[in-house]
């Protein structure tokens, strides 16, 4: 069985590498050459792509995608989609996430990859039932972690229930780079066995296992798997797109893509990696292999936030305390998959154990929204006592999350009604609020000369999260 493809350059390789900077001007002239290659897709929107644009490129994400779809005629564009959070940092209501599968599809989306940070599938709901209603391909996602509660027993459990919530394909997510090449065999042979639909797998190279992890899950009957091209591969981001297809050439998995012409896009995208090398936007610290990735379960991103916070407090030196502090946040916080949210909390609340001299002596407001229940179901129920610890004896949320939410589009379209050049900016003012007015302000001023992209050193995360936005709107 032939292997697909899905191509990540355009999305999470310079999302893993370079904190999403890549401009939408560096794109367009390569993007008729990627939709020639013959990939299953491109993956092109959605994740942190969203917040860069507007937050340090002023750029319009929605621009950007309508231009991508423009120039790839042939290739279906896949995005990265939050569940509930949709691509921003807390739960949005429903009428919110409907008409932003809506506005993605009708812009280019074909295939949305739809995760939760807790892999608490009622905050799937609403976002494949719209999904499903735009006539979109769903892709559900298994975010994979390991920890004494997840099994293969329990990520096949999971698939089965999306594939029965209306799922077109199922993707494992390895955001961490936690997937051992023979725990990727059974898990996907298992996951063949009980399910109907195509199953793709997504993971990092930051483990240093990722192209072995591939070539086991690939014997195991994996139908797609997620690479990019080499300027941008390896490290935190995707194993390579080329070597992958030379693996796999002549056998029965054989991709059947053309080596000359993925050199050709090589040598495009190898300039721009020395551009960002040059300019501090690429760390070489990024491209290595890390260990100790599988030793704390932290995600790459994760460990260079961890870092920056400890900078910042002039405490580098307490780094190996807080590795170690951060699985017993995580167990302390019901083992969430470290994945967006979830890893910048479970991490900022370590880093504030450690430096405190004492364990929750300063509790985050995002802490005590997951022992609240505002993200969702963890894995395992949080202790008794850790939920007094943290929240004393205020109520918990035990329905789905956003059926505490009113109905937000009507109220944030008055609010920016001065503002509105186009349908889809009221969907960037309800993610990202004050950040969108900014670029809208940028966009109604007159033009004098170009505003130059955000340069320097990356963001400390490869995606941006900002822990003192305001508190989860809870009605």
């Amino acid at each position: 069985m032939a292997v697909k493809i899905t191509e990540t350059i355009l999305r999470d390789a310079h999302q893993s590498l370079i904190a999403t900077r890549m401009t939408t001007e560096q794109m367009l002239p390569i993007v008729e050459k990627l939709d020639k290659v013959g990939y299953h897709s491109l993956e092109a929107w959605g994740g942190a792509t969203f917040d860069s644009c507007l937050r340090f490129l002023n750029e319009d994400p929605w621009e950007r995608l309508r231009k991508i779809k423009d120039k790839a005629k042939n290739t279906k564009l896949q995005m990265l989609f939050r569940g509930q959070n949709i691509l921003g940092y807390r739960h949005y209501a429903d009428d919110v996430v409907d008409y932003f599968v809506k506005k993605s599809v009708d812009n280019g989306i074909d295939i949305l990859r739809i995760f939760d940070a807790l892999n608490d599938p009622r905050n799937l709901e609403a976002a494949i039932k719209a999904a499903n209603q735009a006539k979109a391909h769903v892709q559900a996602t298994v975010c994979y972690t390991i920890s004494p509660v997840h099994d293969i027993e329990s990520f096949v459990k999971l698939a089965k229930q999306l594939e029965s919530m209306g799922a077109d394909s199922i993707c494992i997510k390895d955001m961490a780079a936690l997937l051992l090449p023979y725990t990727a065999y059974d898990l996907v042979k298992a996951m063949k066995e009980e399910i109907k639909i195509p199953i793709q797998l997504h993971t990092h190279y930051t483990s240093g296992e990722a192209s072995m992890t591939y070539l086991k899950a690939i014997e195991a009957g994996v139908d797609v798997i997620d690479c990019a091209m080499s300027p941008l591969a390896l490290g935190t981001s995707q194993p390579a797109t080329e070597p992958m297809v030379a693996a796999l050439q002549g056998t029965e998995y054989d991709t059947g893509l053309d080596l000359d012409l993925l050199s050709e896009i090589a040598d495009y995208f190898r300039p721009l990696r020395e551009e960002y090398l040059k300019s501090g936007l690429m760390d070489p610290k990024v491209m290595g292999v890390d260990v100790n990735t599988l030793r704390y379960q932290v995600p790459g991103g994760m460990l260079s936030n961890l870092v920056s916070q400890l900078k910042q407090q002039g405490a580098e030196d307490k780094f190996m305390d807080v590795l170690k502090e951060v699985p017993r946040v995580r167990e302390d916080l019901g083992y969430p998959p470290l994945v967006t949210p979830s890893s910048q909390i479970v991490g900022t609340q370590a880093v504030l154990n450690v430096l405190m001299g004492e364990r929750y002596k300063m509790i985050t407001k995002e802490t005590k929204g997951i022992v609240r229940g505002e993200y969702g179901q963890t894995p395992v129920p949080i202790s008794d006592e850790m939920v007094k610890k943290v929240i004393g004896d205020e109520e918990r949320i035990t329905c789905r999350p956003a059926d505490k939410l009113e109905p937000e589009i009507d109220k944030l379209r008055e609010e920016i009604k001065d503002y509105i050049e186009q349908d889809e900016d009221v969907l960037s003012y309800a993610l990202f609020g004050q950040v969108a007015m900014k670029y809208f302000e940028h966009r109604k001023a007159p033009k004098t000369e170009e505003t130059a992209p955000a340069s320097g050193k990356a963001a400390f995360d490869v995606e941006y999260i900002d822990m003192d936005s305001k508190d989860y709107p809870i009605k």
